[in-house]
């Protein structure tokens, strides 16, 4: 594994982005980990955060696209840090841009934030965490009633690597299959699994026996 992508667990512990215990999700499953970007809320860890999606998205597209959408509302940071990381560790503009909930009709009109999107322009898109590929079906159709675009990824904090409301692959896999959306993460469970299990942190060991059965338990039911 990447050294960044070790950091990077530790950085969601750290910030408490990421926690492990008893959780019930929205869609009503009882998970033994959680993850929160809300938890980013200081300069220091939006910078964080978005150095970590620059390279991320830089390993997985490399310099191939133009713009980096962030669907609202936490989507609007996660794109705004991101530009300005990739700007600084790899020399190279690209835009930022974001939708609004409801379409602006004066000032600053329409729909979207930030940069407009043009013909021709790709897009990648940047979210916290996908379970159910809900935000995609709201978000793909706002991007390509913008412009003729192309949507050539989708990259979020965490793959959870479990079955998406179709009940057979991940929620990523899912993506890929619908929309043709290379979607990746800067990091997986099996990431988190294997760099936190029975290795302390801090002085703490965040995932022991009890906790790596319960992820065991959890995976064979929801598990992709």
């Amino acid at each position: 594994m990447e050294q960044y992508k070790q950091e990077f667990i530790e950085f969601m512990v750290d910030s408490q982005a990421l926690k492990f215990g008893e959780f019930t999700l929205k869609s009503g499953r009882k998970s033994p980990f959680f993850m929160n970007a809300g938890s980013y809320v200081t300069g220091a860890q939006l910078r964080k955060l978005g150095e970590y999606y620059a390279r991320a998205i830089h390993d997985r597209y490399g310099d191939d696209f133009d713009v980096l959408f962030g669907p609202a509302y936490k989507g609007i940071p996660l794109s705004v840090a991101a530009a300005i990381a990739y700007s600084g560790l790899y020399g190279r503009e690209v835009r930022y841009c974001s939708n609004r909930k409801e379409a602006k009709d004066h000032g600053d009109a329409g729909i979207l934030l930030g940069s407009g999107l043009k013909d021709g322009d790709r897009v990648i898109i940047i979210e916290d965490v996908t379970t159910s590929g809900k935000s995609i079906e709201e978000t793909y159709p706002i991007i390509k009633a913008q412009a003729r675009v192309e949507i050539v990824g989708l990259m979020v904090s965490l793959n959870r690597m479990e079955k998406g409301p179709g009940g057979k692959m991940s929620a990523l896999a899912e993506i890929r299959e619908k929309y043709g959306i290379e979607a990746h993460a800067i990091i997986t469970m099996q990431d988190v699994t294997e760099h936190l299990y029975n290795k302390p942190y801090k002085g703490q060991v965040y995932i022991d026996d009890e906790l790596k059965a319960a992820l065991d338990e959890y995976y064979k039911v929801y598990g992709a």
